[in-house]
């Protein structure tokens, strides 16, 4: 037998003289040494696991059923070493807490969220999505958007101001576009106080009445029952769904630029994994790749657009600053 240089040598023992021949303290040898083989084997068999946390959107079986041609994607370019699990929590908080504990490496989040997920789980910003937005009436690809303040076009008010003491429907209380911006905005406008420290804007101290639906279709289907005076809709939204409202609306005010959603990596993820992943999620940008993507994760993605913290969610992190809104969700302290 050759010479050996340590435990890496020991993994590729291949030739050994007939046992039956040998002393009972080689063949000892022997079986520790064959057994140390069959370990060597196993360690280069046993893949990377990476696991990738999802805002929860869909029902577990549909997970299931869409989640894994995304897998398959990314360890086909990854490599054979790598396993891909898609992981869906409970609720956004959840994804946040995955990150922070290390029981995930990389997510798809929301803007609110992966600003959290950025301080409270020392994750990094790596990617912003881009998506089929409208500006205005102008459709195009963007990392960003915007949101608009939209009254019936036979309303008798015509500007925000008039709003003061009417009814106002927000489709939820962590909606960047639908709500975090729009108090932000109100705010600037000089039309509600920055609030103090410690407490959260109010919309009531201007509204007399504030609805929070659930949605920007239940907002837009409040505003035409006439049960509302005054709604939001974003840029973001299916477009179907902002031609009719922008149809029948007439604009009093928007707010932005508001960030598209972010890929965010957990500080653990060690390169050149780390660097893998950023690139096969860039290529998902390819056009035969686009549906994994808008199939499972958003439908109106076109990319990925490197970015970082500040570059994309500053704007965010100064209307959290100057609203003082908090995540909804449970997130432990």
């Amino acid at each position: 037998m050759a010479p050996h240089g340590g435990y890496s040598d020991l993994c590729h023992i291949s030739s050994w003289r007939d046992p039956m021949r040998l002393p009972f303290h080689r063949l000892l040898l022997i079986g520790a040494l064959l057994g140390l083989g069959a370990a060597c084997v196993s360690q280069r068999a046993s893949p990377t696991r990476l696991v990738i946390a999802v805002q929860p959107t869909l029902t577990a079986a549909e997970v299931q059923q869409k989640a894994r041609p995304l897998e398959q994607y990314l360890e086909q370019r990854l490599g054979p070493g790598v396993d891909v699990e898609i992981y869906v929590p409970l609720s956004q908080a959840g994804v946040v807490e995955a990150l922070r504990f290390g029981q995930a490496h990389v997510a798809f989040m929301g803007p609110f969220a992966g600003l959290l997920a950025v301080e409270r789980a020392n994750a990094e910003v790596v990617l912003a999505e881009v998506r089929e937005v409208i500006h205005d009436s102008q459709k195009t690809e963007a990392t960003y958007y915007y949101s608009y303040w939209v009254v019936p076009k036979d309303s008798p008010y015509t500007s925000i101001t008039d709003l003061k003491g009417k009814r106002a429907c927000f489709p939820s209380t962590i909606s960047t576009s639908g709500y975090i911006g729009p108090m932000a905005r109100l705010i600037e406008l000089g039309l509600l106080p920055e609030p103090p420290e410690g407490r959260e804007v109010d919309p009531r101290a201007f509204f007399g009445q504030v609805l929070f639906a659930g949605g920007y279709s239940q907002c837009w289907e409040a505003l035409k029952a006439g049960q509302v005076d005054v709604t939001v809709i974003a840029g973001d939204v299916p477009e179907k769904l902002y031609q009719e409202v922008l149809a029948n609306t007439r604009v009093l005010e928007r707010q932005g630029p508001l960030p598209s959603h972010v890929v965010v990596v957990s500080p653990a993820l060690p390169e050149p994994l780390r660097s893998k992943v950023i690139d096969a999620l860039i290529g998902l940008s390819a056009p035969e790749y686009r549906s994994l993507m808008r199939q499972f994760i958003s439908g109106i993605f076109v990319g990925f657009q490197r970015t970082d913290a500040q570059t994309h969610l500053g704007t965010l992190r100064e209307y959290v600053k100057r609203t003082h809104i908090a995540f909804s969700e449970r997130i432990a302290p």
